[in-house]
């Protein structure tokens, strides 16, 4: 994950979302609108500082919360890289909430259907999932 364009003490910033880890929810390629401010909750999206390479920024599931920090967890259960293999992640490495992503259109999409079916898909909020538990035994 990139961050992009994050002034020191702003509210708002951009990251650009690199890899499978959260597919469904965000695929490559896809710029998240990320608030620093915001209250971080079971079930959000967040931006965070790996715990073992804190100069890697990822993008994660808050799962649980646990007395160590935050477990977190990728959307996508085929791909590696969260806390099944780092732990719990300390409160002090979350920098912020996911509000919206915008996937930009492919090369591909040249089509006026193409570009209709984009203009509708392309911008959406990134929303919270409180219901993790099933995917919480399932791991």
């Amino acid at each position: 994950m990139a961050e992009q364009g994050r002034e020191p003490g702003a509210r708002f910033g951009l990251a650009e979302v690199t890899g499978p880890s959260m597919v469904p929810t965000l695929v490559h390629g896809d710029q998240l609108l990320v608030d620093y401010r915001a209250v971080l909750r079971q079930g959000d999206v967040a931006v965070l500082r790996h715990p073992l390479q804190q100069d890697l920024l990822i993008v994660k599931r808050l799962a649980e919360r646990r007395p160590e920090g935050w477990w977190v967890l990728g959307d996508n259960p085929h791909a590696h890289g969260d806390s099944r293999e780092f732990g719990a992640v300390p409160p002090d490495l979350l920098l912020g909430r996911v509000r919206t992503r915008f996937r930009p259109r492919a090369a591909d999409q040249r089509s006026v259907a193409a570009v209709a079916s984009w203009l509708v898909s392309s911008l959406r909020p990134v929303l919270p999932d409180r219901s993790l538990s099933r995917r919480l035994r399932a791991r």
